[in-house]
């Protein structure tokens, strides 16, 4: 079983003021986005706004990986490198993920946009945002993690879309990624799930696809993209653990 990491009410207080640095930037990045920008341009306004915001790139903290970004086109799921040669189009999905590290601590957000996409694309985009708030809900104190896959696999599913199995969500805080686990479906018996506990910082992903679950790793050896090439999307917020319920510290 995961080892549960719960932060104490000044660890989550600092997290909460790296969280809406990290919004800000997860905001504009997003206004970014656009036909005829590039990844790269994405990668740029990551960088300078992380250091304006006094803070540092997560991922660029993960051993080998030297972006502060990743970026996803269409089939790309996760962990795409922001480079120059891609160029947003018309009709695609682009989804931008980042983190932010702060006085000791990771957040971690990632929307999903679509550019002049047409309204089938849009229907399977508003499932991942539903997704996200659907699950979001379930992050209180005396649920299971299970609840939190439930509800993302209700929810895609329900849409007549895949979520994807082979990655998982999970804990936030002095690593970026921590315990526990939180897969976009369900398996096993839910009183073998944790126990959310107050105090323990959750980065939620929705993680989906139009086709097929299967997912294979390309030959920059970073970016995951499904494999049978159909759209791909990721929406995640970092949320902290109350007795009075889910706190979003990215939104």
């Amino acid at each position: 079983m995961d080892k549960i990491f719960v932060k104490s009410p000044s660890d989550i207080s600092i997290m909460a003021e790296g969280g809406k640095k990290l919004s800000r930037i997860k905001n504009a990045l997003r206004d970014k986005v656009d036909v005829g920008v590039r990844a790269s341009e994405v990668e740029e306004l990551a960088r300078n706004l992380i250091e304006k915001e006094g803070g540092k790139p997560s991922f660029m903290m993960v051993p080998g990986y030297k972006w502060a970004t990743c970026v996803n086109v269409n089939e790309g799921l996760v962990h795409g490198i922001p480079k120059k040669e891609v160029v947003f189009k018309k009709g695609d999905v682009v989804s931008v993920d980042v983190g932010l590290y702060y006085k000791g601590f990771h957040t971690d957000a990632s929307i999903t946009k679509g550019l002049g996409v047409d309204a089938k694309t849009k229907e399977f985009l508003g499932t991942g945002e539903t997704a996200l708030k659907n699950a979001i809900k379930e992050a209180k104190a005396g649920n299971k993690i299970m609840d939190i896959s439930e509800a993302i696999e209700k929810t895609v599913e329900g849409g007549g879309y895949s979520p994807i199995r082979a990655l998982v969500g999970h804990g936030v805080g002095r690593a970026l990624h921590e315990g526990p686990q939180i897969p976009c479906f369900t398996s096993g018996k839910r009183e073998k799930s944790p126990e959310i506990l107050p105090g323990m910082v959750l980065a939620i992903e929705v993680m989906y696809s139009l086709g097929s679950p299967e997912v294979e790793l390309g030959s920059d050896g970073w970016t995951i993209s499904m494999r049978d090439a159909k759209i791909a999307a990721l929406y995640e917020e970092t949320v902290a653990i109350t007795k009075h319920g889910p706190f979003v510290l990215t939104e």
